[in-house]
């Protein structure tokens, strides 16, 4: 841009006497330059409001552009965010109305619902407690004290968003939404903490060594281009030195001076970047996950039970058992359960509720004859002993008519077994529980366990899901609270134990065994195991620590309160959405909606693919980066010019952040990259087309101003084309056709094919803003064939193998001891 200053000055005419010719004559020329210059001065400043806008303007209209572009992905993002949040807070929970248990979103809870409370479960609503057992709720998160507060007849009185600690209860609901205090909170506040994820630590702070890189060359080429100038290094086009001590004018020096710091903040253009991403699974590299529910279905019934020292059959029938025994049972299965039955009327079939299995408990009971209302009628609940995953079991003391009290337990059966002393035979005699009879028992539990039969058989498409995490080269290991045989079972039906040859210690391990280790000794055989059976949540958490120590990045799934330490421990946190407790997903970092293991391996497919798309376009962007800077500092620093001007540099900033970014970003995902890029190749081209240009081109004969801008012009449509080939090889960085599935990304194709129109719209038609010429059809086919030189070199580049260990782990070593010895130097006194 030309800036032309003029001076008027005041004339003094003097009248004398002995005025000589000599000096009229000096005055008339004077007179002739002042209006000379006054007619050029007019000139320039009719021509400036004509085209002297078109940088600015083309800047301008390249940087709304970007920021319009930006502003549509950013804002479509929070829409994406926007609902997954609200899927997120619609919680689906259990209710009671007319008398029978309903399900229903937290959004469509009203006052006067009653609903029941067990551990774990977020408290919905405000509301006033009905009846509860050793209700416990957590309200850390209202009232600030990590104290558990029990609740009871002193204190009724429960807020939205407590969790339930311990025990059962029923809640009459008295405000919900925005009228509960949880709701008068969090409406004051926004969850949107703004922290930033590693992953975006990380890039952010590749952006900032990027930034300061560009920083620190720009002012480098400025001090060089500076020093020339004023030494008299810098030439014009036609040879013709541009400063000289004593004779260049002041204002031909300020001129000189702009469009030297212009020239170095063309490199600044090139160099700073922004980049951003979201935290992902796809550096995961192993998994523990849960198996009710998780690998399996966990959709129960009840196919083989023991009862009155034998094995009953048929199971769904009554007849043959002794009275008493029958009423036991039932009477136990109808109190010691925290599900329900409902009997509509008219006698249509009865509605089971509870867990997967309390429901299967408890249909079996209704086909013993149970009738659930009339049954917990009888008789008065004493005190509950709730269930949780350390004691394995939980238990209801009642007191019936008679003022007698039965205690009635559940849960896993060697448990219960090796608490019993007695039991009863199918003549309703108590007989002592001796040796002969607990070896029966126990193996009845190991042959139904080896069977499977503590739940259903695995998901479908698990073991396809587990074969395809080890072959991704992640480790999937079961953590169940169920007995060994039961995970044995199911771990060679999901693939995860290959054969029987597997199953034995230390793949196939029980939690106090593993607990009773040292912490070495757990470091040093948690990469073996691959099944923990009968393990208590802590089990997982010191599993999780293990792994971590040995430098795995470790992803847990986990539903219950007890699993939260391990969700939180973990590097990542899968909290199941359907049956994990809201304690769960508050510890989790993702929510698995259907409880499906298959989804969990989805998130460790699409978390690589966000990782892979980033490299691709981190690689993608260095290539033009780094051609880019090279090929401008390099002619900055020799001739004093650049051949990429600001403008054409924006628009390849474009090609590079929003449509590289789109164009890439839909890529499937790719499980090894290649750390190559033809970016050598391009500035090796385009530097010895910007020194080599004219005569290669046969400009030699051509204007000097007309020669640099066609040859300017060249090198620009060649690196635009440049990096064009060179997303095909991004998208596709370890495999040798880059060409594979390209139909299917319609948006990749669409892209391409948008800024290729554009680009030719740019160099024949909108010269005069890019400072580019037309060129005929044999430049633009030299464009295009060194463009399309990448593609085999690339493909060559993929041949030369990739060194296990990435070059810059030699120098993390030194880097890493540097800054302990400053850090130790500054906390010296």
């Amino acid at each position: 841009m030309e800036a032309v200053l003029v001076l008027n000055a005041s004339r003094r005419f003097r009248y004398t006497l002995d005025l000589k010719k000599e000096e009229e004559k000096q005055q008339t020329l004077r007179k002739i330059r002042a209006h000379a210059q006054a007619i050029r001065v007019s000139n320039l400043f009719y021509i400036g409001i004509e085209e002297g806008w078109y940088d600015g303007g083309s800047i301008a209209f390249a940087v709304i552009l970007v920021i319009v572009v930006t502003a549509i992905s950013d804002y479509r993002q929070s829409l994406q965010f926007q609902n997954l949040n609200e899927e997120k807070r619609n919680i689906h929970l259990e209710v009671v109305r007319g008398g029978r248990r309903v399900e229903v979103s937290i959004y469509d809870l009203v006052v006067g619902d009653v609903v029941p409370l067990n551990i774990g479960d977020q408290v919905p609503a405000d509301g006033v407690l009905i009846s509860g057992h050793s209700l416990a709720v957590d309200e850390s998160s209202m009232t600030g004290e990590s104290n558990i507060v029990h609740k009871g007849s002193r204190d009724p009185f429960l807020m939205s968003g407590c969790k339930v600690a311990d025990g059962s209860g029923t809640m009459l609901v008295t405000s919900v939404g925005i009228n509960t205090e949880w709701g008068m909170l969090m409406a004051s506040i926004s969850e949107d903490t703004g922290e930033e994820t590693p992953l975006q630590v990380r890039l952010n702070g590749v952006a900032t060594f990027v930034g300061i890189v560009g920083l620190t060359v720009a002012v480098f080429v400025l001090a060089v281009l500076l020093i020339r100038y004023f030494t008299g290094h810098t030439k014009d086009p036609n040879g013709i030195v541009q400063f000289r001590a004593g004779k260049t004018s002041v204002s031909d020096a300020v001129d000189g001076a702009i469009k030297i710091v212009t020239v170095a903040v063309t490199i600044v253009v090139v160099a700073v970047r922004r980049l951003s991403a979201c935290e992902t699974m796809g550096s995961a590299t192993t998994i523990c996950s849960d198996k009710t529910g998780t690998l399996t279905l966990n959709q129960m019934t009840v196919v083989e039970a023991y009862a009155g020292g034998k094995k009953i059959h048929p199971l769904d029938s009554a007849s043959h058992l002794p009275s008493t025994l029958v009423s036991l049972l039932i009477q136990g299965i109808a109190q010691n359960t925290n599900g329900s039955v409902y009997t509509p009327e008219g006698g249509d079939e009865v509605e089971v509720s509870g867990s997967p299995t309390e429901k299967a408990i408890l249909q079996w009971a209704c086909k013993l004859g149970m009738n659930f209302d009339a049954v917990r009628s009888e008789s008065s609940i004493i005190h509950v002993f709730p269930f949780n995953s350390e004691k394995k079991r939980g238990g209801v003391a009642i007191r019936l008519p008679d003022s007698q009290v039965h205690i009635h337990w559940k849960g896993a059966a060697e448990i219960v077994l090796a608490s019993c002393t007695q039991y009863m035979d199918s003549n309703d005699q108590l007989l002592a529980m001796d040796e002969e009879k607990m070896a029966f028992y126990r193996k009845a539990i190991e042959d139904m366990a080896s069977g499977s039969l503590r739940c259903d058989p695995c998901r479908p498409g698990v073991k396809v899901a587990v074969q395809l995490c080890q072959n991704a080269g992640v480790k999937v290991r079961m953590v169940t609270g169920d007995n060994l045989q039961t995970a044995r079972a199911i771990a060679l039906e999901c693939g995860i134990l290959g054969s029987n040859g597997d199953a034995t210690e230390p793949d196939l391990i029980e939690g106090k065994s593993f607990r009773a280790l040292s912490d070495a000794e757990r470091v040093q055989i948690a990469e073996k195991i691959s099944v923990m059976g009968r393990s208590s949540p802590n089990d997982k958490l010191l599993l999780v620590q293990a792994l971590r120590k040995k430098g795995h990045v470790v992803a847990v799934t986990g539903d219950g309160t007890n699993d939260a330490p391990a969700l939180h421990e973990a590097d990542i946190g899968l909290a199941m959405g359907i049956q994990g407790t809201e304690v769960a997903k508050e510890s989790s970092d993702i929510i698995i909606l259907d409880d499906n293991f298959a989804s969990v391996v989805k998130v460790v497919r699409w978390g690589r693919s966000v990782y892979a798309n980033i490299q691709k376009f981190i690689q993608f962007q260095l290539t033009v980066n780094v051609a880019a800077l090279i090929i401008n500092v390099v002619a900055a620093v020799s001739s004093g010019d650049v051949p990429l001007n600001a403008v054409q540099l924006l628009w390849v900033n474009l090609i590079m952040d929003t449509l590289g970014a789109l164009a890439l970003a839909t890529e499937p995902p790719t499980d090894h990259l290649m750390h190559r890029s033809p970016a050598a190749y391009q500035v090796t081209v385009l530097l010895i087309l910007n020194f080599r240009g004219r005569s290669i081109l046969n400009l030699q004969h051509d204007d000097s101003a007309h020669a640099n801008k066609v040859k300017n012009t060249l090198i620009f449509n060649a690196f635009v084309f440049c990096q064009i080939f060179n997303e095909f090889n991004a998208r596709k960085p370890d495999e040798f056709n880059v060409f594979s599935g390209i139909t299917k990304n319609h948006l990749f194709v669409a892209i391409v094919a948008v800024t290729l129109v554009l680009q030719v719209l740019i160099i024949e038609f909108l010269g005069k803003f890019a400072s580019t010429v037309r060129l005929n059809w044999k430049y633009w086919i030299i464009s295009i064939v060194i463009a399309a030189i990448s593609w085999p070199l690339a493909l060559v580049g993929k041949l030369i193998p990739v060194p296990e260990t990435p070059l810059s782990k030699y120098f993390s070593g030194p880097y890493r001891r540097c800054t302990r010895i400053l850090r130790g130097r500054q906390r010296a006194p």
